[in-house]
């Protein structure tokens, strides 16, 4: 296919590297980053949609994917497909798609799970929402990318699967982490509390897969000084965008409300930023009761 990119930072990069190695023929743009092997450099985000069978773009937030959705749709051909890959508000996705529909456009959001390992690997998971045209349209590429894409419903679909699933994360990570400080004062050996929590009731991701503690379980940021894997930052991204779900849903979510509250203090007024989001467990070990 012709595939138009645009986003080529940490996540965007490689994404696109992996399908021109596939032989699909890229075009990129990036006001900033460099041009990923085999991947052809267009002079805006336009000239990249113009003749795409595909437009994917990863980009920070919802205004700046309304504004480049705003520059790109009239330059697509009809029966192209813009997908994006970000990670955005539900609104945003919903009112690109409906943009994108009236030019003959098809759409779909497609957020990621994976990080930039993923990314690299080709092997992330979508989470998308559009239409089933779409969907199929670019499910090769979506194969080319990742391990598993997921039809999740209609426009804003894929977004709201990311959104509650990061949400989960967030406070299963916060979960993790008290329990960890908390043993540690009880006398618990850290070894000891994972052979029991990874094979009992209170299995999880965070516990199984990314354990907070360095030295346990397997390899993660916490073994390397808690360098972002997934930085604290962009989970506080992602529980805000819960929580803004949740005010326009007339949702109940409590330990999401907390958990944006917490990380916003991690990140904004003590030294979470730039750490890994499971940097909480330093954080934890040092506090007091209040």
């Amino acid at each position: 296919m012709k595939v138009g990119f645009i986003g080529l930072g940490n996540m965007g990069g490689p994404m696109a590297a992996n399908l021109a190695r596939e032989g699909h023929e890229v075009t990129g743009f990036d006001l900033a980053a460099p041009m990923p092997e085999g991947v052809r450099k267009a002079a805006s985000a336009a000239e990249t949609a113009q003749g795409a069978d595909v437009v994917i773009t990863m980009l920070p937030n919802g205004a700046i994917l309304r504004a480049v959705a705003a520059e790109v749709i009239p330059a697509m051909a009809p029966g192209a497909v813009l997908c994006d890959c970000s990670t955005v508000d539900v609104e945003s996705a919903r009112a690109v798609a409906e943009q994108a529909a009236a030019a003959g456009l098809g759409a779909l959001d497609a957020p990621v799970s994976g990080g930039v390992g993923g990314a690299t690997n080709g092997t992330l998971t979508f989470m998308v929402g559009g239409s089933a045209e779409a969907f199929d349209k670019v499910k090769p590429l979506f194969d080319i990318m990742g391990q598993k894409a997921v039809h999740c419903g209609d426009a804003g679909a894929g977004q709201a699967a990311k959104i509650c699933n990061n949400m989960i994360l967030g406070v299963t990570m916060i979960a993790t982490c008290e329990a960890f400080a908390l043993a540690d004062k009880l006398g618990l050996d850290r070894q000891k509390m994972f052979d029991v929590v990874s094979t009992s009731s209170g299995y999880s991701w965070t516990m199984n897969a990314y354990c907070p503690a360095p030295g346990v379980g397997p390899a993660s940021p916490a073994d390397n000084d808690y360098k972002p894997g997934f930085a604290a930052e962009l989970m506080l991204k992602d529980l805000r965008l819960s929580q803004q779900a949740a005010e326009a849903a007339d949702a109940d979510t409590p330990m999401g409300q907390l958990a944006a509250a917490l990380y916003t203090q991690f990140v904004e007024t003590e030294d979470g930023r730039g750490m890994d989001f499971s940097a909480m467990l330093p954080r934890f070990e040092k506090r007091h009761r209040s």
